[in-house]
């Protein structure tokens, strides 16, 4: 049966439809009444959309947002839930895609469009809840508005920014009958300048670009995730290496170039590399590329590449610095404009502009040293992540939770395939990890899924197990519990004179846990029987999920404290 062919009449019929010519093959979600008519349609179409079953709301909506993160082919992730309580247990997922630029469809029921407004049963105004973290949304009331807003909902979410969008659609819209015909997608009729993409390439702010990029003795490129999103990798390679630019990103941007290449200098902000942040206030040009200036990079704004001119080349231009004067600011996609910039930029060296970071990465010798080669019998953060790098696929994809953990991964883990990192950075959402991981799979199934979580994460969302039990998910777990929320922890040791108020957990047997969704579980408390865990772990065909004890009290160096500027950086618990 060719389900394109039927004609459809019921609201139910239409949306299912709709989703399939938009090539949506996986759902990620938790049915209820307000949204029980979609779900029948999703059941008669079970041979086109496969329905993910969350065993949370929340867990379905980071599900969304590891699918869409990973996809190369601007696929969408789309989640479902009913109305209510159902609806708002997106609230977070959404605050999280939308300061992380994920696009995301989320479709939650309503109730009655005659009960709107009349504090019914799991009524709530999702559409107001969420106004300021979706980038739009609509209520549908009818159902022959289904199809020209999902069109719109789709392009939108897709188009200049990437973020979420929101329909929510009443029980009566998916049940009624509707004449609605097949139409060719007419995006002219919502190309509103918001959503719209630039088309005009910018000479001006190019020209001077490019001029000021050629004449710069220090210039420093500084990268976000707009790189990935936009598949620009390959670009902004050649731009660097015409030119020997060195190059920093931000923690979403750490996976657009291969770790190991040698003008790639990690990553900078509050715990990114001491040369990275020191050097971006002696840099002459700073050129900025699919990022944002927020708090976490800057450090003081007013103490932050003062001395620098500051491009910035990003597609949207109520978002670009936000934080910063930018005052050369090349708008719109960096596919399209590092082409034009790189073809203009004089193929030079800069050999004594980068080696003077290399010298100063000397400054975090002690550091490395001390997070990947202890001397005690505990183990470490780093020296796990370096266990990982050596037994790891090289495509693989790593999934990391919020805190210590994901600072550590994000120094030490190597990256050395585009797309192959999916956290949350924007809000720093725990309890991410776990179903990201998940939606990750699905985007990527051909592709090893390693997923690190901490003690304090696991427990906000584990019982997404669940769904790896139901779905048989093969992905690795490794759980690096230091019996602390670490970096609460952290910061009450360093700023509040080690007054560690409600950051110590007294927590479960994991192992029985997991060993209870069966997962194949096993806990690592001896440091000489490490590395043979993970390298077992990581063959292993089905889910596995490694316990690994760690140091109680290490700390994330270099470190940047907050009212403090970017190199005023410091390397232990007192001093840069």
């Amino acid at each position: 049966m060719d389900v394109l062919q039927i004609k459809f009449k019921s609201g139910n019929d239409i949306l299912v439809k709709h989703l399939i010519i938009e090539g949506v093959e996986y759902i990620f979600g938790y049915p209820g009444g307000s949204i029980m008519p979609i779900y029948d349609a999703l059941h008669r179409y079970s041979e086109h959309i496969f329905h993910v079953l969350s065993r949370h709301e929340q867990g379905a909506i980071h599900a969304a947002q590891g699918y869409s993160r990973v996809s190369r082919s601007r696929k969408i992730g789309v989640c479902i839930a009913t109305s209510g309580p159902g609806a708002t247990n997106f609230i977070t997922g959404l605050a999280d895609a939308f300061t992380d630029s994920t696009p995301i469809l989320s479709i939650c029921g309503q109730v009655d469009s005659h009960l709107l407004g009349q504090n019914s049963f799991q009524e709530t105004n999702i559409i107001y809840i969420s106004f300021y973290i979706t980038k739009w949304n609509t209520q549908i009331i009818l159902s022959q508005d289904i199809g020209i807003s999902l069109q719109k909902a789709f392009y939108i979410a897709n188009h200049v920014r990437n973020a979420p969008v929101l329909i929510d659609i009443t029980k009566d819209a998916q049940i009624k009958k509707s004449s609605f015909e097949d139409s060719q997608y007419k995006v002219e009729f919502y190309k509103i300048d918001r959503f719209c993409p630039f088309t005009n390439i910018q000479a001006s702010p190019i020209e001077i670009s490019y001029k000021l990029i050629n004449s710069s003795k220090k210039p420093l490129v500084l990268v976000g995730q707009g790189i990935g999103l936009s598949n620009s990798e390959e670009e902004l390679k050649k731009f660097i290496e015409k030119a020997d630019l060195p190059l920093a990103s931000t923690i979403l941007g750490i996976d657009v170039i291969d770790g190991a290449h040698h003008l790639f200098m990690g990553m900078l902000g509050m715990h990114g590399g001491y040369a990275n942040n020191l050097l971006t206030n002696q840099c002459d040009v700073l050129i900025a590329i699919g990022m944002r200036f927020d708090d976490r990079v800057t450090g003081v704004v007013n103490r932050f590449a003062r001395q620098a001119k500051v491009i910035n080349i990003a597609i949207d231009i109520f978002e670009g610095g936000n934080l910063l004067n930018c005052p050369i600011y090349v708008a719109g996609d960096c596919k399209q404009n590092l082409p034009i910039i790189t073809e203009k930029l004089r193929k030079t060296t800069k050999k004594i502009w980068v080696d003077l970071f290399y010298k100063t990465k000397k400054c975090e010798e002690k550091i490395i040293i001390r997070d990947l080669f202890t001397e005690d019998d505990v183990l470490s953060m780093g020296e796990l992540i370096k266990c990982i790098n050596l037994y790891k696929n090289k495509d693989a994809i790593l999934v990391t939770d919020v805190g210590q953990h994901q600072m550590f991964s994000s120094r030490y883990f190597y990256f050395s395939y585009i797309k192959s990192q999916v956290t949350s950075a924007g809000i720093g959402t725990m309890g991410f990890s776990i179903p990201a991981a998940i939606g990750t799979l699905f985007a990527s199934k051909k592709r090893q899924i390693i997923c690190i979580v901490g003690d304090g994460g696991l427990q906000m969302t584990f019982k997404e197990f669940g769904t790896f039990m139901q779905n048989k998910l093969p992905i690795k777990i490794i759980l690096l519990n230091n019996s602390f929320l670490g970096l609460v922890r952290q910061w009450q040791e360093i700023l509040l004179e080690r007054r560690y108020t409600s950051s110590k957990l007294i927590n479960p047997n994991f192992v029985q846990l997991a060993n209870s969704y069966e997962i194949e579980s096993k806990k690592v408390l001896e440091k000489n029987l490490f590395d043979k865990e993970v390298k077992e772990m990581l063959v292993y065909t089905n889910a596995c999920f490694l316990e690994v004890v760690v140091e109680k009290e290490d700390n994330v160096f270099p470190m940047i404290v907050t009212g403090a500027s970017v190199d005023d950086i410091w390397v232990d618990n007192g001093s840069g």
